[in-house]
């Protein structure tokens, strides 16, 4: 449940969970207890963790781009951009702060704590908040810390199904990396009335073709002739033969 300011015990306990939470002990817990509490409680805006989640965005934004960059050298800057700002996006702010717990340490009015849920936008608001706490107490690798420990697998999750779902992105980098080349795609056939088409798309790479797939549209025969293409680059079978 969430906190208040109680008694002075209930708020040392609470502020001692957190840091379970966290696996950071504060130096200054008035950081902590900041990042915690939202404006519907605190006595004015200054006071509440309105001010800390505007750093911790900026912290997490960094880190965000530090794995990215180094992790994901072949990656352009467009995919990394897409990929960061599923990384930072409240929903997924919220999402790790329910996985460890966090929503359950903080200080929040009774508006708040009558409804069966905490908003997600003050549980993503309040972790903002504490990694700009973190980053204020114990400095930026304490902050980094924090963050690779929680985001490196939602990072990957990301980027893996980033990949699945655009497998022509993954083999422009693949054809580009080893082959020096950008793939193409050929319009090859199409059947069925003009309101449910069928298109049949071979993807090549300089004079070489791969196995063509059909698709309910363009784009869709164009990603499934692009995910038969890095299969046979990769030693596999074509997912989409097109004579199926």
């Amino acid at each position: 449940m969430s906190s208040d300011f109680s008694s002075p015990d209930s708020d040392d306990r609470n502020l001692s969970h957190c840091e379970t939470i966290l696996e950071y002990r504060f130096q200054n817990r008035e950081l902590l207890r900041r990042a915690l509490t939202h404006s519907s409680i605190a006595t004015s805006r200054l006071t509440s963790n309105e001010r800390m989640e505007f750093l911790g965005d900026s912290v997490l934004g960094m880190v965000v781009c530090e794995v990215l960059f180094e992790k994901y050298p072949d990656f352009p800057e467009g995919e990394l951009t897409r990929i960061k700002s599923s990384v930072v996006s409240r929903s997924t702010c919220a999402k790790i702060s329910y996985e460890i717990g966090l929503q359950e340490c903080l200080y929040l009015g009774k508006g708040l704590t009558n409804h069966e849920g905490i908003p997600e936008s003050v549980v993503a608001g309040s972790f903002e908040g504490v990694v700009a706490a973190l980053y204020l107490d114990g400095g930026y690798e304490t902050a980094q810390t924090f963050l690779l420990r929680l985001l490196v697998p939602e990072i990957t999750r990301l980027v893996e199904q980033e990949q699945e779902e655009n497998y022509k992105s993954v083999l422009q980098q693949m054809a580009q990396k080893d082959f020096q080349l950008t793939p193409g795609y050929r319009l090859l056939d199409e059947k069925g009335p003009d309101h449910s088409k069928c298109f049949k798309v071979a993807a090549y790479i300089g004079e070489k073709y791969y196995p063509a797939a059909w698709g309910n549209t363009k784009k869709e025969a164009e990603q499934r002739a692009a995910e038969n293409a890095y299969s046979i680059i990769t030693g596999q079978s074509a997912p989409h033969p097109a004579d199926q």
